[in-house]
């Protein structure tokens, strides 16, 4: 019976911790476009081929020292799940921003968090409440604004059809996988290190296809590929996995449009961006909804 209790405290505690393990992922991607600015002029592809590298390095040395190598041995469906996640959102992301305005496709792929919330409604145990949705679109309404406060948003433009298509894609793909991942919670997250390189190895391919090699120059660009593929390319993604199979999906999802105030935030710090009122706007209602979400999940 001791043994017993023990687990179920462990397990409620795991709730509230997995929640916050999720946001650090949020935290994490906030620093993307500011390292990713710092890489120079290395092409999309192979950035990601060597941050994932990266990524998946780091966490293969967390399972040597914990559970090993068997942790990769999961069954297909795993395997598909992680790397159709991880590889099939980035690669539609990436491609997006090369075949449609770098604005437009970051408003659609930005629906990722506004789609967890609704989907997480399908989730067992989970009842979406008016206030979540009122939050997710609140903190979309945020991202609107940020976006259309930097000159953004062109207009549909028929020729970019195919980059809107993608973008969208990514938010699909992007939120399919994050509230997916409960019926993964037997899924070590350790093995999400085998879905980074493999989803390395695909942008590998990729980039020799249809990119020029352009390598990082100097210990700064260096540094930053270094930094990306540790933190908001790396531990970004194991905290993501956590949260996702033990925490607040709804929370987590709601948070997710923190992560391009926080970014603008870094930016402005380091005097990459002006401070403006949109990026005040956008943190009042990205904030707002955060807020409002918090406090749908504490009136349950």
């Amino acid at each position: 019976m001791p043994d017993a209790s023990r687990a179920v405290s462990e397990a409620t505690l795991s709730h509230s911790g997995a929640t916050r393990v999720g946001l650090l992922a949020v935290l994490l991607w906030a620093s993307l476009a500011l390292l990713t600015a710092a890489t120079g002029n290395v092409p999309p592809l192979l950035l990601t081929a060597l941050t994932f590298a990266i990524g998946g390095s780091v966490g293969l040395l967390a399972a040597l020292r914990g559970p090993g190598l068997r942790v990769l041995c999961q069954r297909p469906a795993a395997w598909l799940h992680g790397v159709g996640g991880l590889a099939g959102y980035h690669l539609a992301y990436f491609s997006a921003l090369k075949w449609a305005p770098p604005a437009d496709a970051s408003l659609l792929n930005y629906l990722w968090p506004l789609l967890i919330v609704l989907l997480s409604a399908r989730l067992p145990g989970m009842r979406l409440r008016p206030a979540h949705v009122v939050a997710a679109l609140m903190g979309l309404a945020g991202t609107a604004v940020l976006l259309l406060g930097k000159g953004g948003l062109s207009g549909f433009e028929w020729p970019y059809l195919p980059g809107y298509l993608l973008a969208f894609a990514s938010a699909i793909i992007w939120s399919i996988y994050s509230v997916t991942a409960r019926a993964f919670a037997d899924v070590p997250t350790e093995a999400v290190s085998g879905f980074c390189l493999a989803t390395a190895l695909l942008a590998l391919i990729c980039h020799l296809a249809v990119e020029p090699t352009i390598w990082p120059q100097g210990a700064l660009e260096w540094g930053a590929v270094l930094a990306l593929g540790i933190g908001p390319v790396g531990l970004s993604f194991y905290a993501w996995d956590i949260g996702m199979k033990r925490g607040d999906v709804r929370l987590l999802g709601i948070a997710g449009y923190g992560a391009p105030i926080l970014s603008t935030l870094l930016l402005v710090a380091g005097g990459f961006a002006p401070a403006t009122w949109a990026l005040a706007a956008a943190c009042a209602l990205i904030v707002g909804g955060a807020a409002l979400a918090t406090l749908a999940g504490r009136s349950r």
